[in-house]
């Protein structure tokens, strides 16, 4: 079986441009990316995909696979489709290039429960921890029913509080797993679902298309860089872990 990771790395985030550039102690943030997926995968099915010359050269000198992609690409799932037309395997992981401080293990463990639930996409969800805000929009929260389907994902603090006290919510970690006919599904609608634009949440194009989601909570926390006052806690956290 043939299990490939595929970083998707654009230059030009609304929020923070030249994100994947961004050094973390003293290191692009992707080549952390890159070194993750490298230990849980190997470097030879490690793949960027992305439409810029610049990060392409960066990760070219540290000897890492390169997939030039379209620059109209509508989310980073397109891009790993467009990666799936030219790269043939079984499962292709998708891994954000802005989430650092992501565990090897974590990668392992997503192949192995897209083995054992083929027929759905896996996505990662983490608890929101105390020092977070539910209300922030930049923190997809996560709504599923016992069995860990996904229900829906919003930017709003999900499920909503009518009555006395606090849910438990949780926040979408951006590593998913999915097959190439889920991915030519995905891609070859050309265009975003309705709620997908309004959420500007990708995976809730699956959701339209009736493809099952299986939502699969992360042992280690998660810390990802969306603008660039992030970068200032990820490098504490990563001078913490080591």
């Amino acid at each position: 079986m043939k299990i490939i990771g595929v970083i998707p790395a654009r230059y030009k985030s609304s929020r923070f441009p030249g994100k994947p550039l961004a050094l973390i102690l003293e290191k692009p943030m992707i080549i952390w990316v890159c070194e993750i997926v490298e230990k849980a995968l190997g470097r030879e099915n490690t793949f960027i995909a992305t439409d810029d010359e610049r990060i392409r050269g960066l990760v070219s000198e540290y000897g890492y696979n390169v997939i030039m992609t379209s620059s109209h690409c509508l989310t980073g799932t397109d891009r790993i489709w467009e990666v799936a037309q030219k790269i043939e395997a079984d499962i292709y992981i998708n891994i954000q290039g802005d989430e650092p401080l992501l565990d090897p293990n974590e990668i392992v463990h997503f192949i192995e429960m897209k083995k054992k639930h083929a027929d759905y996409v896996i996505n990662g969800m983490v608890k929101i921890s105390d020092s977070e805000d539910p209300n922030n929009i930049n923190l997809p929260k996560v709504l599923t029913n016992k069995n860990n389907d996904l229900i829906y994902m919003s930017r709003l603090p999900i499920p909503g509080v009518k009555a006395n006290g606090k849910p438990v919510y949780y926040k979408q970690v951006c590593i998913y797993a999915f097959s190439f006919n889920e991915l030519k599904a995905f891609g070859t609608q050309g265009k975003k679902a309705d709620y997908e634009k309004f959420e500007d949440i990708e995976i809730l194009r699956f959701f339209d298309l009736g493809i099952k989601i299986k939502m699969v909570e992360t042992q280690s926390s998660s810390l990802a860089v969306d603008i660039p006052k992030d970068v200032i806690a990820v490098e504490k956290a990563l001078t913490d872990k080591n």
